[in-house]
């Protein structure tokens, strides 16, 4: 197994990726495991949500309980996948602390289980959290571990800190046992500094304001903040003085039908018409652009550190995963 390399997050064996809905959070989290995996490391990346996410990522059939090969990253490496079941989690636990896997099934049968981890949502959430972290602490016979990091593609930032926090709770509500213990040990984990919790975002003004609620609950419960993953984001096909004068209404369509004239594009009227409807999508992206701008400062008063990842033209398939991997490693965030 290869050392860590020297990154931002060295010290950090369990990410948690986490964002709004539609902000691109399981890709990031995909890519985050591909790039924390190349140059020969061995990475898991985990889903909770029973969306079966992963495996459409990478174009897999849906993934079984059970940790299994999906991508080997660049310069070599290997990521895991592994999507969590509630009810065969509750079974693994029963058998864990109470050597009863056998009545666990019966407790199935008797619907037991689904009554458990369905009106006590808080168990379902110590259950997928403790089989992550377990990951994480798992040791092989030479005494190393496993996995060197472990990605967790989380529930949305709206209830992070509670998914993260539940543990703490039970731990408070079991004074003794099995139970009061293994929630001791996950809440050791996530509370530790193997740990960060990753916010992705877009620079919208939804996904921006969910994001810094998000970082300011985690912070409330005590819990480890990692980075701000800006998804999605163009680059201005304008110079910067273009901009400035088209966010002002100063934009000239003039001067556009004289660059039309002397490209050879059009003339006469038709020039002028295309100028106008050109000069209508300058001011719209200079306007965009601005709204982005304001965005960005307002992430930056969070005061985490951020990365940009790029908008895939050809959307998200297998290669675009990788690039984003890259951008992540040439950012020094793996």
């Amino acid at each position: 197994m290869v050392e860590s390399p020297d990154t931002d997050w060295t010290d950090v064996r369990l990410h948690v990726v986490t964002g709004k809905g539609g902000t691109g959070k399981t890709t990031v989290a995909a890519a985050l495991a591909l790039a924390l995996a190349a140059g020969g490391r061995k990475v898991l990346l985990v889903e909770v949500e029973g969306r079966q996410g992963i495996a459409q990522i990478f174009d897999l059939p849906p993934l079984p309980y059970e940790e299994r090969k999906v991508a080997v990253a660049p310069s070599g490496g290997d990521v895991y996948a592994l999507a969590v079941d509630p009810e065969e989690a509750m079974l693994e636990y029963i058998e864990m602390f109470y050597g009863m896997r056998r009545a666990g099934r019966a407790l199935t049968k008797m619907g037991i289980v689904d009554f458990a981890t369905t009106v006590a949502p808080g168990f379902r959430d110590v259950l997928v959290t403790g089989k992550t972290t377990e990951a994480v602490r798992r040791r092989g016979k030479n005494g190393r571990r496993i996995y060197d990091a472990v990605v967790l593609d989380a529930p949305p930032t709206g209830r992070i800190a509670r998914f993260l926090n539940v543990t703490q709770e039970v731990a408070g509500l079991a004074k003794v046992g099995p139970i009061k213990n293994h929630s001791e040990l996950v809440n050791g984990v996530v509370k530790s500094r193997e740990t960060a919790v990753h916010l992705v975002t877009l620079l919208e003004e939804m996904p921006v304001q969910e994001t810094l609620d998000g970082i300011g609950e985690l912070r409330s419960a005590g819990l480890p903040t990692g980075c701000i993953f800006i998804n999605m984001v163009r680059d201005s096909l304008l110079p910067q003085a273009a901009l400035d004068t088209a966010v002002k209404a100063r934009f000239d369509p003039g001067e556009l039908v004289l660059g039309l004239k002397a490209a050879g594009v059009a003339d006469g009227a038709q020039a002028v018409a295309m100028a106008e409807a050109l000069a209508e999508e300058v001011a719209e992206h200079a306007h965009r652009t601005e709204l982005e701008r304001a965005e960005r400062e307002s992430l930056a008063g969070a005061g985490l550190k951020s990365y940009d990842l790029p908008l895939l033209a050809d959307g998200v398939d297998l290669a675009g995963l990788y690039e984003l991997a890259e951008s992540i490693r040439t950012q020094g965030a793996a």
